[in-house]
């Protein structure tokens, strides 16, 4: 506080209107240059891509020791996992970007609420698919290949294998792109099929006939019925 008076007389005019104009665009910028301080955007720190695998490690250990505790044999233990699906899993998927890419170039065309509805069908319906699947699961374990990463490449990707007792391994991909400061995965190719675009030909099949309402409803009369889709690597799952 000592310093303000002894600013301010740097602005001493000897003309006291000028003087007081001086104090006054002085304070209008020491304003101006809070309030930009407030409202300008964080910067954040690009995190590692050591940390995507750290990442991948402990979410895929989460969900096996889940299943080894809790294995999913009914409804009832299928929405527990899903519960714990969507607390521990969900908010390192950036369900955004999976939809849009699943839409493909008619998300262009969608308005905002119709984007919001098609993230929110689209995660329930990934969410009750891939819960559902767990009732396959049968001591599996993942293998992870050592981290390649590409000088300037903006994405990450964690590539692992399904390894299963008298059966082939099955090839995992986790992409992951970092996002304010944080790694967040948007896609998982298993045995080279990606989960996003596998659904781009049937949701291009309902929007060309109903366009995008026509896709909201189609997810959401899956959904209702509790209707499960096609995982890559495994046989269809019966809900």
């Amino acid at each position: 506080m000592r310093m303000l008076p002894l600013v301010l007389s740097l602005f001493e005019a000897k003309d006291p209107a000028m003087s007081i104009l001086s104090r006054r665009l002085w304070l209008q910028g020491c304003a101006a240059f809070v309030m930009a301080m407030v409202t300008a955007p964080p910067v954040w720190a690009n995190p590692k891509p050591e940390e995507a695998v750290a990442l991948i490690q402990k979410l895929s250990n989460d969900v096996l020791a889940h299943l080894q505790q809790h294995p999913v044999k009914d409804e009832a233990s299928r929405a527990a996992f899903a519960t714990f699906v969507e607390r521990e899993v969900l908010p390192h998927f950036n369900l955004a970007r999976m939809t849009s890419l699943a839409v493909g170039s008619a998300w262009r065309q969608a308005s905002s609420p119709q984007r919001e509805r098609l993230i929110a069908e689209f995660r329930q319906f990934l969410l009750r698919t891939y819960t559902n699947a767990a009732k396959e699961y049968n001591d599996e374990r993942l293998e992870f290949a050592p981290l390649r990463v590409n000088p300037g490449d903006p994405f990450v990707r964690v590539g692992a294998r399904v390894v299963r007792s008298g059966a082939e391994p099955i090839p995992v991909e986790y992409v992951l792109e970092a996002r304010e400061g944080r790694w967040q995965v948007f896609d998982v190719i298993v045995a080279g099929v990606s989960l996003v675009t596998s659904y781009r030909s049937s949701f291009a099949a309902e929007i060309e006939r109903g366009g995008i309402d026509g896709l909201i409803r189609w997810l959401a009369e899956r959904n209702a019925r509790g209707e499960v889709g096609e995982v890559p690597g495994k046989t269809t799952a019966k809900p």
